[in-house]
């Protein structure tokens, strides 16, 4: 039987967050904020009131970072980047949004952003603009990596664009995708992390499972402007655990306590399978030993979280390390943004799912 006792209480500092507020706004060029937990107006001028309703706050809050969702609508795959104390939120295509977008200063209260992605090149299929990543790639300049569909071939591929302020707009560079490999059913999920010697490596899964093919977790470094491959690429790990299902994705990498640590999503994203795994290696180009349990799933959770994945690792404003993922919910359609601290025993992630008790 599957075990799922990563997620699990911790003692430890609590993490100082501000009072909880949800994001349930609209607007298109407004970037206002609404408190409570009603239901989510859809933005660039869509229905309110087809908007799902938010979820009742989860009893599984997290020590003091207030009810999850933190962002009530539906915003998957969320990355969030912090810049000068200001922490900004992206998600994947929704409310006639290519990419969107929140801003935070506590990761509590969010306001949103219009569009930061206005414009796709004619070679991309609109509204399938999926899993942003948005770095700085050199002081003042910003790269936002994307997953869209191309007409032809039609794959799933990773596109990058650029831009002088976090807020965007973000301009896509060149007239072909970034990463796009056809005999691999082309590539998703896009992520960045910079090595000891200044080096910038991008990440992504390759989409096999669109084609019965195995999906690989695989870098490479890019150039410094952050718009072109500098190698080739490296496999790193790919689906081979019975809860993985047929596929891993969403990459993440963090360097804590001396060694890296890779969080990724595996199985189907539709259902409470989907869950967030980790691995560890000495070197980015691995090898790579995955743990032998998930870090988050569904049970472990007892549904507070359906289908955790899509996940980001952010230190937030008392400089502790937290975990952003979006998740399902029993009452709602979307899948929100949930932010639960991250704690490290012995250089292995824990989850800590309730507030310490003393």
């Amino acid at each position: 039987m599957r075990r799922t006792t990563r997620a699990r209480p911790r003692a430890g500092a609590l993490v100082a967050l501000a009072a909880a507020v949800a994001l349930v706004v609209g607007g298109c060029s407004d970037t206002s904020s609404t408190t409570g937990g009603g239901a989510a107006d859809t933005a660039g001028g869509g229905d309110a009131a087809s908007a799902s309703p938010s979820p009742s706050p989860s009893t599984f809050t997290g020590a003091g970072t207030g009810p999850n969702p933190v962002i009530a609508d539906d915003f998957p795959d969320p990355d969030v980047l912090e810049v000068d104390g200001v922490y900004y939120a992206y998600g994947t295509n929704g409310n006639l949004r290519n990419i969107r977008a929140a801003r935070s200063t506590d990761l509590v209260e969010w306001e949103t952003l219009p569009d930061v992605l206005p414009s796709l090149p004619s070679w991309v299929i609109p509204g399938k603009t999926w899993a942003p990543e948005v770095t700085e790639v050199e002081p003042g300049r910003y790269a936002l990596y994307f997953t869209a569909t191309n007409f032809r071939p039609s794959l799933q591929c990773v596109g990058v664009a650029v831009a002088s302020s976090p807020e965007g707009p973000f301009d896509v560079v060149g007239d072909a995708m970034l990463v796009c490999p056809p005999d691999e059913g082309g590539a998703i999920d896009a992520s960045t992390f910079r090595t000891a010697d200044g080096t910038l490596h991008l990440l992504w899964k390759n989409d096999g499972n669109c084609c019965g093919l195995d999906t690989w977790l695989q870098t490479a470094p890019l150039t410094p402007d952050g718009t072109a491959l500098a190698g080739p690429a490296v496999k790193l790990l790919k689906q081979d655990q019975e809860w993985e299902g047929d596929l891993v994705e969403a990459p993440t990498v963090v360097e804590r306590d001396g060694r890296l640590v890779m969080l990724y999503s595996a199985n189907s994203y539709g259902g409470d399978q989907y869950a967030i795994g980790w691995a560890s290696a000495p070197a980015l180009e691995g090898p790579w030993t995955k743990a032998p349990e998930p870090l988050l799933t569904t049970d472990a959770t007892d549904r507070a979280y359906i289908g955790p994945g899509g996940q980001d690792v952010v230190v937030g404003p008392d400089g502790e390390d937290l975990l952003v993922f979006h998740s399902w919910y029993d009452d709602v359609s979307y899948r929100g943004v949930n932010v639960l601290p991250l704690d490290w025993e012995a250089g292995e992630p824990v989850v800590r799912l309730e507030p310490d008790e003393g």
